[in-house]
Order: structure tokens, then sequence, then C-alpha cells
């Protein structure tokens, strides 16, 4: 086992707890320890929500070691389902919990027989799953128990799709990097092409609705994180296929609409009488809607072609950053990385072709180590990125979780469909540009004027400047100033010394023509 303490995924039963918390009159019932129940606090902030967490945690003290939990367990899902009768109460452990082994499926058989609300156990192993992982098999688990419980009762045998073209989107949940402008993005594209809405879940989505979903001619997956499990069994189980591609970027985007075109027009002859041709649309919205396109093609934009950079997040936000950055910007991504190890494969099938290294890791030390041996322009990661950026002087753009409440904005700032490309455009270049205005700083007295600490990752040679060094390197100005004192190093590195004097700053500016 090892301690850290940067994760860029929780524990399984944060996942758990961010789809439940999701849906509407839906009460999760936590059995964990003292410690464990930070969720509500995390949620309450970044979220912003005006309704309180509906989440309790049933304590593990040093009582219940002694007598058991369930009793406790019972009551509280009790009490719960007589204050606010919910529609589903999920009961889930902890990894710290989890240690006790207790049968919490007879706790939660035993309370449903004396509760109005359904309640079930979430259905994860603790110790071998991350967050995305246990919030995807969670929402399968309460889509299949709703959906069978409604064919063993008969309430879909006369179901049928319906008679106009419908979607359901499936992954959208709270603590999402920006899912609900993502959301708003893709039922306005879906709406301009004449798709109905037919469900959303889990946010907002209500567990008595879920049978409908069946209903729709098939589903979108915006993120490979959660909501693919859902959609495969849908598949399998009612023959509904779904889209995976997610609509970020123009080229994914557009291939995104043409994947819809594609599956409207398996039932739009035998409902409508006709076929749907997007290309129309999908010119115009390229041409005149997202100014990307046009933007890439400026001088402005000019100035960033060749620059390198490294993209690091979850594996649909840094695989599809990679592919824009390449195909419709012209930066060199010198490494692209994600922490979700169990898609690696995925992963590396998406970037191979874009970038010039891979790096799968969940350990924040190797991606730092990384950043400060590649020395790119700009990082594209997550909040962690952005402090190791901070660290390097390098700015970072932020474009996956773990995040910040700074990337929980109240105005609309979504990343998918062709509104998206402009706040991805803005992103990015504002990312490369203001790392630049750092000089001004200089000029007029800005808090750059302080000493620049040695900025070591990891296992890094400690080298000693003099006093006379040192003055030097506050003489440069302060864009160029940590490239600089990394180049010295670097030099001195390869000559093995560790005393950094103006002259070796010298011969370290004719090696590396700088």
């Amino acid at each position: 086992m090892k301690l850290v303490y940067w994760m860029y995924t929780g524990p399984a039963h944060v996942g758990i707890l961010r789809v439940a918390s999701s849906f509407k009159n839906v009460h999760a019932i936590m059995h964990a320890p003292l410690g464990d129940d930070y969720f509500n606090v995390m949620r309450s902030m970044l979220e912003r929500e005006r309704d309180f967490t509906p989440v309790t945690a049933s304590i593990i003290d040093r009582y219940v070691l002694a007598r058991g939990s369930r009793e406790k367990v019972f009551n509280n899902i009790i009490r719960k389902d007589k204050e606010q009768r919910p529609d589903l109460i999920l009961l889930t452990p902890t990894c710290t919990s989890s240690i006790l082994q207790e049968d919490l499926q007879n706790f939660v058989n035993r309370a449903s027989l004396s509760s109005r609300s359904d309640v079930i156990l979430a259905d994860v192993n603790h110790y071998r799953v991350n967050e995305f992982q246990a919030a995807d098999r969670t929402l399968e688990q309460i889509v299949r128990y709703y959906l069978i419980k409604a064919r063993e009762q008969g309430i879909l045998k006369n179901q049928s799709v319906t008679t106009v073209p419908s979607v359901n989107i499936i992954g959208i949940f709270t603590l999402g990097f920006h899912n609900q402008h993502d959301s708003r993005e893709l039922k306005r594209l879906l709406e301009d092409l004449g798709i109905k809405i037919n469900e959303i879940i889990p946010e907002g989505a209500s567990v008595k609705n879920l049978i409908n979903l069946p209903k729709a001619w098939f589903n979108i997956v915006p993120y490979r994180e959660v909501g693919l499990m859902t959609a495969s069994f849908l598949q399998k189980d009612f023959g509904m296929p779904y889209i995976l591609t997610t609509p970020m970027g123009i080229i994914d985007t557009a291939d995104f609409i043409r994947q819809v075109q594609k599956n409207v027009n398996k039932l739009a002859p035998f409902f409508l009488n006709k076929t749907f041709d997007y290309e129309s649309y999908i010119d115009y919205q390229t041409k005149f809607v997202s100014h990307a396109a046009w933007f890439s093609q400026s001088t402005d934009w000019q100035n960033l072609t060749g620059k390198k950079t490294v993209v690091f997040g979850d594996a649909t936000h840094a695989a599809s950053m990679t592919k824009i950055m390449v195909r419709e910007m012209g930066i060199n991504v010198s490494c692209a990385g994600t922490f979700c190890k169990h898609d690696s494969t995925w992963f590396k099938e998406q970037v191979q072709d874009f970038c010039d290294d891979i790096l799968i890791t969940e350990d924040h030390a190797e991606v730092a180590d990384t950043i400060s041996r590649i020395e790119p322009s700009a990082i594209f990661g997550t909040q962690m990125e952005r402090h190791i950026g901070k660290r390097l002087g390098i700015p970072c753009g932020v474009i996956s979780t773990p995040v910040h409440i700074q990337n929980f904005p109240l105005g609309y700032r979504p990343f998918l469909g062709f509104e998206g490309t402009n706040q991805i455009a803005d992103l990015v270049y504002n990312s490369f540009t203001l790392g630049m205005e750092d000089h001004l700083l200089d000029v007029f007295g800005g808090h750059e004027n302080k000493k620049v600490l040695t900025k070591l990752l990891s296992k890094e040679t400690k080298f000693y400047w003099t006093l006379e060094s040192q003055v030097e390197l506050q003489k440069i100005p302060g864009f160029v100033r940590n490239k600089i004192k990394s180049n010295t190093e670097k030099f001195a590195r390869q000559i093995n010394v560790r005393t950094i004097t103006v002259d070796i700053m010298y011969s370290a500016k004719k090696a590396f023509n700088i």
C-alpha cells in the first residue's frame, strides 16, 4: 500500500454518492466511520446547490464495533424513509467500513420489508475499483434494477419507441467537469437536429422515469468514464444502439453528428417516411458558430504553431484535447497521459498517432517529473497539473477533474459541441499567451521581484547558485527566467557541476544558444 496526499480519483464510495445524489428524491445511507463523511461538504462547496446533499452517514463507532451494525443501519434506513419519503434508498459502505465484512445485503433485505421506499445495496468492490468505475457500475445497477422490475411487472410489455427521433443522454452527473454546461449544449445541438430528449440520467432524473429509457431510438454517452456500462446493458437487453464519440472539437463534433444521422435514419423511413441529412448544418456551424476554425488560421494563432505541450487528465478529455491540439491547432503534444489506468488500452489507441509519448499513471510525482523533463510551453491537465505548472512557471489550462471551485463556473462554459470549440480555443490561446506577460510585473515592480526558488520535482539533483549568479538571474525578464534557469541546471548536470556561477550561466547560454 502506498500513502499519497494527492489522488486523481477518489475511493469507490464517492462515485456511488455522486450518482445517488444526482437523481431526484434518492437518498444515500453511507455506512462509515467519522472521517469518511466528507462528501456532503465537498459537493455543497463545489456545486453550490441550494438544497442539502441527500446523503446520511450511519456512523461506525465503538458501540457499533461492540454490538454490530445491523440495528443502527436498519433504524437509519427506516428513519429516512419516514422523514423524506425517497423513491430509493441506496446503502453503501466505504473502504474503511468494508473491513468489518458485514452482511449488508441482509440489512437491506430486512429494511425493504418495513420501508415504502425501494432499498438497494451498492454492489461494488471498494478495494478494487475507483470513483469512476464505482459510479459507472452504480448507475448501471440502478437502471437495471428498475427496468427488470418493470419487465417482471409487465409494465414494459406494450411499450414502444417514440414516433419522432429521440435519445437518452447517459452520464451527466454531479461534480463532473462542466457536465451541466455540456448537457445544455448537447440539448441545444440535438434540438437543432430535430431530435427529442427522452431522458438525461442521472442528473435531475427520477428513478420512476427510468422505465422510459427503452422508448428512445438510441443512447448518447458523452464521457467514457460514466455511462458506458448502462449503455451496454440497454444495448444487450433492449437492442438500443449507443454513440460513444465525444463531440469535443470541430472534427469529433462533426463525426458525432454524422453518427446521430446514421442512427436516426435507421428508423426515420418507417416512422416519418423520410431520411435526414445534417451536412449543411455541420458546414454552417463550423464556419459561423464555431469561431475556432477561423481563429486557428489567424495571425495571432500562427505564433503558437509548433509549440509543445503536455496533456493529462481523464481518458475522455485528455484524448479529445490531444487530438484537437494536433489536428485543429497545429500544436505539438509532447506527451499525452491519463490516470484512468483501467481504460489504458482505449486511450493508447486514441492518442498514439498524435503525440510523442504516452503516460499512464496515478502518480502525480511521475507526471511532475515528465513535465519538468519536457519543459513544455503550456500544460493542459487537472488541478494537480496546475499546481505543478505553478511551481515550474509554466501556464496550465484545466481540462479535467480533479478540479477546484474555479472550474464550477456560474456562467455558461461548455466543452462539448460547437460552442465548446470556442471555449477550448480561448482556454488554449490564453494559457499559452498570458504566461508571456510576467515580464510586465518586473517592469512595474510586481510580485515577480521576489527571489526565484529552485523548483525541483521528485528526485532531481540539487544545485547551489552563488549570490552573483542569483543577481544575474534576476536581471532576466520573468517570462523566460525559469526557462533560462532550467537550461542552466541541465547544462550543469551534463558537465557534473553542482555550483552554478555566472561563468556557468554564460557557458550554458552558448551551449543551448539562448
